[in-house]
């Protein structure tokens, strides 16, 4: 259990908008699914209602008595469910050094706290204890599928894809999977789950497929994201008149050859477009543009 003290619990109180028996945005609907779908937890189940059915009171009550890395999961979820929640309404931080004391209650728990500190460059170690080896074996996997039968180069991609990301660490949630012209899939990452499509054709990505793939993240509940993954690229014009500060972001074939030629972690390189998606609007920040963020 985590044991959280007084001082924390009001921090925490704080931090979720949890007065009144409320939980930040969530309906009791949404709540529930929250839970069942990042946390894998029955939030209404009655053992957590001992002290109260309120969706306030079941999370006070999950927070201290459920197993401590269930606990530190689900702060990182609802972190990012509530990073949403603020961009949407327009709201500004209310909360002073809030990235410190959110550090300070994880560290009092055993788990780890790096988000909102985007100034300091990544240190340059291999992806997630990535071997050289493994990553020149996706890269020489990379590069034969160039001379693949266009039939067949979606399967292979597929495959390719679904290698790379268990490689890295981004074991996916539901498997990659080819339909019709495009790779579906999810994964999680820092407590968002993203969705994944891909595709693997000569002509660039245009307004109306981002258009078309940001409204499948928009069905899903509020804390998904999305990777659009288009091996030939975007059209300059569809990325202007799909618009900024979207919940999708994106990446090319130069993306992932750069993301294994320097040995940069592929969830740093999606977590860095993400932030960059956030602060600037930017849904395809190239990797090489983002060097120096990234340590290299």
């Amino acid at each position: 259990m985590a044991n959280f003290k007084s001082l924390q619990m009001q921090f925490l109180d704080d931090l979720f908008w949890m007065g009144g028996g409320y939980v930040l945005n969530f309906s009791d609907r949404t709540f529930a699914q929250f839970f069942k779908e990042e946390i894998d937890i029955d939030i209404d189940h009655p053992r957590w209602s001992v002290e109260g059915g309120s969706k306030g009171k079941r999370m006070r009550y999950f927070l201290q008595t459920a197993p401590q890395p269930v606990v530190v999961k689900a702060l990182r979820a609802l972190w990012d469910h509530r990073e949403v929640a603020i961009e949407r309404n327009g709201q500004k931080e209310g909360i002073s050094d809030i990235h410190k004391k959110m550090a300070n209650l994880m560290h009092s728990i055993g788990g780890l706290w790096e988000l909102g500190k985007p100034n300091q460059p990544a240190t340059s170690a291999p992806a997630q204890n990535v071997s050289p080896e493994a990553i020149a074996g996706l890269m020489t996997r990379y590069k034969a599928l160039l001379d693949v039968a266009p039939h067949q180069r979606g399967y292979d991609f597929e495959r390719f894809l679904r290698d790379m990301f268990n490689v890295y660490g981004l074991v996916a949630r539901d498997p990659f999977r080819i339909r019709g012209e495009q790779i579906d899939g999810s994964f999680q990452l820092e407590g968002s789950t993203y969705l994944l499509e891909a595709k693997w054709q000569n002509r660039l990505v245009d307004a109306a497929a981002l258009r078309a793939f940001h409204g499948k993240v928009e069905e899903k509940a509020a804390w998904r994201r999305g990777l659009f993954i288009s091996y030939s690229g975007f059209t300059e014009d569809g990325l202007f008149a799909f618009g900024r500060g979207k919940k999708i972001i994106c990446m090319d074939a130069r993306d992932i050859h750069e993301t294994m030629a320097y040995s940069i972690p592929l969830d740093r390189v999606i977590s860095e477009k993400a932030r960059q998606a956030a602060s600037n609007g930017v849904i395809f920040r190239r990797v090489c543009d983002m060097l120096e963020i990234l340590g290299k």
